[in-house]
This record gives C-alpha cells, sequence and structure tokens, in this order.
C-alpha cells in the first residue's frame, strides 16, 4: 500500500547493474524482473559495482517506448559515485536532475511494490517517462519481507 506520497528535485546521479528489455503485458516484466533479480543475487552483482555509493538497490525504469504499456528497460543495481570504475560487463543509467512523487510504501515486500505500482498506473498524471525508479533499503530490516521500498516517479 501507498502510505504517503511527496514530491522531490533531486539531482542527477548514475547507477550501474545488469538490465532486461520488457514489458508489462501478460505478466511478462514480473517474469523478467524476478529473473534479473535472481541473476543480481546469483552473480553478486553488487561485489561487482566497486565505486557504489552504498549498499542500497535501485530498480530503474527507462527507455519506454511509449508509456507504461509499452517495452522499456529494467535495471537493477547501485548507486555509483563515479563511472570510472564501473566495469565493462555492467550498464549504466544516468539518472536526470527533476522532479519526483516519491512513493512511501507499507506492508510485506515485495508484494507492497507491485500493488503500488497497480495503483500509480491507474491514477499516476503527468508522468515524463524519463527514469522511474524502486529504491530498496535493507539494512534495517530483520527479514527480507520488512525491507524498505520507495517508489520514485519522474514528473514533469
Amino acid at each position: 500500500m501507498i502510505e504517503k506520497i511527496e514530491l522531490n528535485d533531486l539531482d542527477a546521479f548514475c547507477v550501474a547493474g545488469i538490465s532486461v528489455r520488457t514489458t508489462n503485458q501478460n505478466g511478462q516484466a514480473q517474469t523478467d524482473i524476478n529473473l534479473l533479480w535472481q541473476k543480481f543475487m546469483s552473480e553478486d552483482v553488487m561485489s561487482k559495482i566497486a565505486d557504489r555509493c552504498s549498499d542500497e538497490i535501485y530498480c530503474l525504469y527507462t527507455n519506454y517506448e511509449s508509456d507504461y504499456t509499452g517495452p522499456y528497460t529494467a535495471l537493477l543495481g547501485c548507486k555509483v559515485k563515479s563511472l570510472g570504475q564501473v566495469p565493462e560487463s555492467l550498464e549504466t543509467v544516468a539518472i536526470p536532475k527533476g522532479y519526483y512523487q516519491v512513493y512511501s510504501l507499507s506492508g510485506e515486500f515485495p508484494d507492497n511494490v507491485g500493488r503500488a505500482w497497480q495503483q500509480i498506473w491507474k491514477s499516476a498524471n503527468s508522468r515524463a517517462y524519463t527514469v522511474d525508479f524502486d529504491l530498496y533499503n535493507a539494512e534495517a530490516a530483520e527479514s527480507f519481507k520488512e525491507t524498505e521500498a520507495r517508489i520514485y516517479l519522474a514528473v514533469d
């Protein structure tokens, strides 16, 4: 469930990680992003991001063909201090400076994220469709289901 929505002005930054091209049609994104998570964890991708700012994990949604109904790229990774130390095996995405609606979520992870996106698709107006992202912080959580999650939606 969406607990709180606020508007933030974010500075530009970069994220390095692994990606997949997907679509929300017929549940394809859920399958593809689950496989991306499995690869991220099984190949310990985070350890390959030496210049990461923290252990927070970002799931970016970018390169939209049209809107949330068309193909887009999902990238799972970490915010980096610079691009100079990112291995060639990883991809990078620049998150532009801009305004983002930030959705703080309640409920059990990861189900709360899926339910929040369902609400956003039905109600969010004035989306920029540049780079949207989920931010996951598991440091304070006692269990996986308590992972703190927020959704950042780029708006015009």
